[in-house]
């Protein structure tokens, strides 16, 4: 029997995305098998120069970002980089952007330019509140739209201004929600033989985050507040101070998870208390409760309460940083680090998830520098000659 191929092997993907929304979910697309073509600007994308720089000026970030893409460099702000790129396009699966609503349709490469030429193209748009309504126009940054789509405001302590995790959630749930976009709509051509226009917002896609917010707020006038460390309605769940300084989790939230819990806790009288037997008893003694297990956690180093909670199955653990996951066995044996050789020095970088048990993704090279591959696509795929080539460049087309 044949060996299985990747799940998207076969699939051309042209990525015109910037920073993180787009090109994350090229990377995704790339890890599991897809033959990514990211056309850069002169110069490269701004990620390549953002945060922390390897010893050749590039981010480390990018040489996650970046893998498994063939990079090209076009200046489609010239009349020959925009064909150019509207050829690659027509011979492409998936197109993803992340411009702001118009810019592709103001550069002539809007999905009607492909509607003969690429039928069974999928047109993956990503913007900040989507291609239509009255903030179309907008610019859309993460930090914004995460205060748009209610993510931020229930996100820090009551009173207080609220917080983001340092991190730009917005673009990443962004980019896995054009991802899962793209599957679908790839899926459905099967049985068409149509692509079509998927439409990701950055607000909408934090708005897909909010559980039953909105249905409270309609049903029951509820409007959900920050809670801190904790979930409102569910106790006991929160993070404790323990002894050494370091903070654990605990869910307790679950009947007998919580009776467990107070047994490890030797409080044997909280266990079999009538008031606490039931999730709502304990929201109504939140406070007490909190105390209580916060005073037990100050009382001992954290990791004797994680042994004896783990020895009492009660869901807990500590908060790791980037060096305790590094050196956790555990994440070792799932295989979430791959390793990279950038100018003969190994770097790690984080596997893609999910696991696939059948044909897993994998990281076949690390990102690389703007336009390694533009002569090679450029020539093979449009055939261009070496004269046309080395025209385009003389012209500054390719930067």
């Amino acid at each position: 029997m044949s060996e299985r191929s990747l799940p998207l092997a076969g699939i051309r993907v042209v990525e015109l995305g910037q920073l993180l929304a787009g090109p994350f979910a090229g990377t995704l697309l790339a890890y599991f098998g897809a033959d990514v073509i990211k056309v850069e600007p002169p110069g490269g994308d701004p990620i390549r120069r953002w945060r922390s720089l390897d010893d050749t000026g590039t981010s480390f970030w990018w040489r996650s970002l970046g893998r498994n893409k063939r990079s090209i460099t076009l200046d489609l702000k010239t009349d020959r980089g925009r064909e150019l790129a509207g050829q690659l396009i027509d011979r492409a699966d998936v197109l993803i952007e992340n411009f702001r609503p118009g810019t592709l349709e103001s550069w002539g490469l809007g999905p009607e330019r492909f509607l003969q030429s690429n039928p069974g193209l999928v047109y993956t748009r990503i913007s900040g509140y989507g291609q239509d309504g009255p903030y179309a126009d907008k610019p859309g940054y993460a930090s914004v739209c995460e205060g748009v789509g209610g993510l931020r405001y229930v996100n820090g302590f009551p009173g207080e201004r609220p917080v983001r995790p340092n991190l730009s959630l917005g673009d990443t749930i962004a980019g896995l929600h054009a991802a899962l976009g793209i599957a679908l709509a790839l899926l459905e051509r099967h049985g068409s033989q149509q692509g079509q226009v998927v439409d990701v917002a950055l607000y909408e896609s934090v708005f897909n985050l909010l559980e039953a917010v909105i249905p409270e707020f309609d049903g029951a006038g509820l409007i959900r507040e920050p809670s801190g460390s904790t979930v409102t309605g569910i106790v006991p769940t929160n993070t404790y101070r323990c002894g050494d300084g370091k903070y654990v989790i605990i869910g307790g939230n679950g009947d007998s998870i919580f009776k467990r819990l107070m047994q490890a806790m030797d409080r044997d009288d909280l266990a079999d208390d009538p008031r606490l037997a039931h999730n709502p008893g304990r929201v109504e003694h939140e406070a007490e409760l909190d105390a209580i297990i916060g005073d037990w956690c100050a009382g001992q180093d954290s990791p004797r309460v994680l042994a004896r909670l783990e020895e009492a199955r009660v869901p807990c653990g500590p908060i790791y940083s980037a060096a305790d996951m590094l050196a956790d066995p555990h994440f070792q044996a799932r295989g979430l680090f791959q390793q990279v050789e950038i100018n003969g020095k190994p770097l790690q970088i984080p596997a893609i998830t999910p696991r696939l048990a059948d044909t897993p993704g994998g990281t076949r090279w690390p990102g690389g520098e703007a336009g390694t591959h533009t002569e090679a696509v450029l020539r093979e795929e449009l055939g261009l000659s070496e004269a046309e080539f080395q025209a385009l460049r003389d012209e500054g087309v390719l930067g």
